[in-house]
Order: structure tokens, then C-alpha cells, then sequence
């Protein structure tokens, strides 16, 4: 009854609606709409456990996509449905902020990237993203997650969870601990880009995985979804999450880590089609800091796993005994093999 009652507001009151659980999506609710007539929609339930303030999501979308109807009318953007008020995103008491998209016809999503091709196409759509709102003025945007990529921040929590938790699962890290630390370079290294005017604050999405990309028919990229990230940002958030999320054929819940690789042939199409996608608009300081994207989101990941297994596992949950201190390990050995391969890879880009 009550999606019923949301979906009224949004003015789809026919009673040959079909609604059906849809994605495969963690954070937030997903259905598909469909209607007798053809039409279909995707209907969400906003996480305000995760998005504290899920109306500033509303006003980034519409800010962006008021801009590139203007500027870029041919990209494809897929907008909010208003409500029968007018309005972008609808609250329910008790059930949280709902949000309403048409459905794109011929469209799939893939949760795990199986070729080189289908990693091209999604890093072309990132950057092409990127790329139409180079002039965007950035500094408009809402922050939907404060410091969500903020890799100073996380290895200061790091460090606070040596001092403060759980002596026992402390000891027992002590190697990963002692890798993690001598890697603090990673840190110096990415303050230093903060401090580069070279490197340029853009409109960023991410949470690049795979499956925030449309494909068609035949698995060419459409657009990206999901823009609840979407914030001010620097390149490296996004082609660094493309390549912790997809360089390896297993992932971070691998507990055999013989299986974690680099896969040159991914990485390679990852830097040719975020570059095809950017059109040119990266300086080269940012070109040649393409690897260290990897770099500073596998390891920061890594920070977060074990600082949250020494934290006796309050933020990510714990679904067996030492989870997060396997998906910590998994994403060390996934950093160790990037840097095995940093002066061939570096070389690609």
C-alpha cells in the first residue's frame, strides 16, 4: 500500500501497475514500474542511513541536468520525475525519500565486467560525464557524503583505531599493520595533488563499479546512473575505483588471494577509454598520475577494512569471524600486485 501511495504521487495511479524488486544495488531500494501501456520506470528508496540530507541529491541532478540541457542537449541524461506538486524527490514519513526515473528501453546493467570492451565502454561514459561538465561550475554541487574519498582522513582514522580498539585484533594484524603504515607515502603523495593546481576540481561520480553504467544492446555505453555521489572531486576518485573494482577477476570478498591479479588488458582499456571520454581535457600532470587513482582507493579501502575489524566491525558489519580483516587482506594483495606492475602500467598512460 504504501509504494502504492508514493507512486499515486508521482501521478502513475493505474491499477495494471506491475511493481517488482529490481538491481542488485546495497545501499538503496530498487523497483521497476510497469505500466499496461509499455511505459516503465525505476522507483528508489533513498538510504538517509547513508545520504543524511537526500534532497541535496535531488538539487545536484536537477542542477546538472538543467545544465546540460542547455549546454549539451544531445547527451543523454536520465532526469527525476516530478511529482504531482512538482517536485524531484518525495518524502514519506517513516519510509524515507523516494525518487522516480523513466525506465530506458533496450538498456542493461552489469554487475560484474566480463571483457576488456565492456570496461572501454563504461570509462568512456565516466569521463565523457566528466567531460561535458568541465565548465560546469563545480563549486554549485551539494556534498552528498562529506569526505567520502578523503584518504588523509581515512588513514588518520586508521591510526586512531591503533590507539583506541581492539588490543586482541591488533596483534593479530600486526603484518598488515606494519605494510599499511611504510605505505603512507600514498598519503603525502595525494596531498600534494590536493595542493597542485594542475589537478583540477571536477564534477566526479564516485562509485564507478560497473554496474553504475548503462549498456545497450550491444554492450556500447549509454550513460551513467546512480549519481548520489556525484560531488566535487579530483579524476583520480573515478578511474581509481574503476580499477580497484574491475583489474582483478575476483572480488574484495575473495578470501583466496591467489585468484587476485592484475589484468593488463583491463587497465589498459580502462585509461584508453576514460581518456577517449575526457577528450583531452586532463593536464598532463593528471595524466601521469592516472596510476596513482589505483592506488589511492585500493589502499584507503584497505584502511577502511582493517580500521573497521580493529573497531570490532561497526560500520561495515561482520557476516563471518574476521570478515573485514579478509576483505583488509584482500585489498593489501590487490595493492601489492598494482605495484608490482607500477612502471609497465605507469608507461600506459
Amino acid at each position: 500500500m504504501m509504494l502504492k501511495n508514493v507512486l499515486q504521487e508521482f501521478g502513475l495511479t493505474a491499477p495494471e501497475l506491475e511493481v517488482i524488486p529490481f538491481g542488485s544495488g546495497l545501499i538503496n531500494h530498487t523497483w521497476k514500474i510497469n505500466q499496461n501501456n509499455g511505459k516503465a520506470y525505476i522507483l528508489q528508496r533513498i538510504n538517509h542511513n547513508v545520504f543524511k540530507a537526500p534532497q541535496d541529491i535531488a538539487y545536484n541532478i536537477r542542477l546538472i541536468g538543467s545544465y546540460l540541457a542547455k549546454q549539451y542537449p544531445e547527451y543523454f541524461f536520465v532526469r527525476n520525475v516530478f511529482t504531482n506538486k512538482g517536485d524531484d524527490i518525495h518524502f514519506v514519513e517513516g519510509e524515507g525519500y523516494f525518487r522516480l526515473v523513466p525506465f530506458v528501453k533496450q538498456s542493461h546493467t552489469v554487475d560484474v565486467v566480463q571483457t576488456p570492451g565492456q570496461a572501454f565502454e563504461a570509462a568512456r561514459q565516466f569521463g565523457r560525464f566528466t567531460h561535458v561538465l568541465n565548465d560546469f561550475p563545480v563549486s554549485q554541487l551539494k556534498v552528498t557524503i562529506p569526505d567520502f574519498h578523503n584518504l588523509t582522513l581515512r588513514y588518520n582514522q586508521f591510526i586512531q583505531s591503533l590507539q583506541n580498539g581492539n588490543k586482541e585484533r591488533i596483534t593479530e594484524a600486526q603484518e598488515e599493520i606494519a605494510w599499511l603504515e611504510q605505505k603512507h607515502y600514498m598519503v603525502e603523495r595525494f596531498e600534494a595533488m590536493k595542493n597542485n593546481p594542475d589537478f583540477k576540481i571536477r564534477v566526479t561520480h564516485h562509485d564507478t563499479k560497473i554496474s553504475n553504467v548503462l549498456f545497450d544492446e550491444n554492450d556500447k555505453g549509454i550513460c551513467v546512473i546512480d549519481l548520489d555521489t556525484v560531488m566535487p572531486g579530483y579524476f583520480t576518485s573515478d578511474v581509481g575505483d574503476m580499477m580497484r573494482t574491475c583489474l582483478s577477476p575476483v572480488s574484495e570478498e575473495e578470501k583466496d588471494f591467489s585468484k587476485i591479479e592484475i589484468r593488463n588488458e583491463y587497465y589498459k582499456a580502462i585509461v584508453q577509454g576514460y581518456l577517449a571520454g575526457m577528450e583531452g581535457d586532463l593536464s598532463e600532470a593528471e595524466c601521469k598520475s592516472f596510476f596513482d587513482g589505483g592506488c589511492y582507493l585500493i589502499y584507503m579501502q584497505a584502511l577502511r577494512f582493517i580500521a573497521d575489524y580493529i573497531n570490532n566491525d561497526v560500520y561495515y558489519g561482520s557476516k563471518y569471524p574476521g570478515h573485514n580483516f579478509v576483505r583488509a587482506k584482500n585489498q593489501i594483495t590487490l595493492l601489492k600486485r598494482l605495484l608490482e606492475k607500477e612502471e609497465m602500467l605507469r608507461a600506459i598512460a
